[in-house]
């Protein structure tokens, strides 16, 4: 179960986001849907401790991530996070396949990795640098690499928003597929998605500036 309390964040010369406190819990899909810019990757972000909040806390089960040191917060997110950049983060000069082999490093087992590929419709990428592939078959990587590991948590940050919609539902069909038993958050702005999720949450009821939030908010 995922947990976050008073949640609050600010980035230098910008408006505070205060995020009310949210309750994921572990078994269930969750699509959070808003414009660009609303604070959606921020608050996945802060739950994978990529960024340290501002205010507030995020646990993850009894763990307070938001006060573990930048080392144990990745420890925790290589273990139990498969995480979905909306940037990808792959590296260009290697192949898809030692893209996703590199988690053999952190003691990961990636055996699944050409199984999920074909699954996904780029098996025959295998072998080619990432470089050289489409933004949706970049994509489409991120989501393998991150499913490969098995985490107790997925989450992915816009990871339909280089495909077209028949792809992209195969996406997040294997989404919800590897999820199951699993808490599995997903941030977009394409409200197709919503039959797919056991609950739709929309980031305007979610947030606010630290001003006009004061007075706190319920759980979603």
């Amino acid at each position: 179960m995922i947990t976050t309390k008073n949640l609050s964040m600010q980035f230098k010369n910008e408006s505070a986001i205060r995020y009310r406190d949210l309750v994921f819990e572990t078994g269930k899909s969750y699509l959070i849907l808003g414009a660009s810019g609303c604070g959606k990757s921020t608050l996945l972000n802060l739950i994978a401790g990529v960024l340290t909040p501002t205010g507030g806390e995020v646990y993850i089960d009894d763990v307070l991530v938001s006060s573990l040191s930048q080392q144990k917060k990745d420890k925790l997110r290589i273990q139990k996070i498969g995480y979905i950049y909306q940037d990808f983060k792959l590296i260009p000069e290697m192949t898809v396949l030692d893209n996703i082999r590199i988690l053999n490093l952190e003691g990961i087992d990636t055996s699944r990795a050409e199984e999920l590929l074909n699954v996904l419709g780029i098996g025959d990428k295998k072998n080619k640098k990432i470089k050289n592939l489409s933004g949706g078959e970049k994509q489409r990587v991120a989501v393998v690499r991150a499913l490969v590991k098995d985490p107790d948590i997925i989450l992915a940050d816009e990871p339909t928003g280089n495909l077209n919609y028949t792809i992209g539902e195969q996406v997040v069909e294997e989404l919800s597929r590897a999820a199951k038993g699993k808490t599995l958050i997903v941030v977009s702005h394409d409200e197709r998605l919503v039959p797919f999720f056991d609950q739709t949450i929309d980031m305007n009821e979610i947030t606010g500036s630290m001003e006009s939030s004061e007075n706190g908010g319920a759980a979603v």
